[in-house]
């Protein structure tokens, strides 16, 4: 599939990950001693799980049939392959974030739920009228 055609279907998403790009490496303002506990896994639980459903919905709208193969590399493997690799990169890269498994565990959580919102909701809903 060329770069052009990715673009064309996957507009959306393309956004998503750029989102979720920053969102991971800009400098998040200091909440002081009013940080709410959890309240930083629900945000990296939330990027991933609708960054990966906003996926299987221009996926059902792009593709006539589902290729289990295909979703499950491009949109389970590859996001959290993707959450991994950010993760390493703000441990290296950043002073003021860092990596950390329960981050991990939260960005694989929510691709891992929004598969199955995408399989039992997103794509039935989207292939009832063909």
């Amino acid at each position: 599939m060329s770069i052009l055609v990715i673009l064309r279907r996957y507009p959306l998403t393309l956004l998503c990950v750029l989102l979720v790009f920053y969102l991971s490496f800009f400098r998040p303002p200091s909440l002081g001693d009013n940080e709410v506990e959890g309240l930083d896994k629900l945000a990296h639980f939330l990027m991933y799980g609708g960054m990966c459903c906003v996926l299987w919905y221009e996926y059902a709208r792009a593709h006539a049939r589902l290729k289990p193969r295909a979703v499950a590399l491009w949109a389970v493997c590859a996001p959290i392959a993707l959450s991994g690799v950010v993760e390493l990169l703000q441990e290296a890269l950043t002073s003021y974030r860092g990596g950390e498994w329960a981050d991990f565990a939260a960005n694989s959580l929510g691709v891992l739920s929004a598969a199955a919102v995408g399989y039992f909701f997103i794509w039935p809903r989207f292939k009832m009228g063909k």
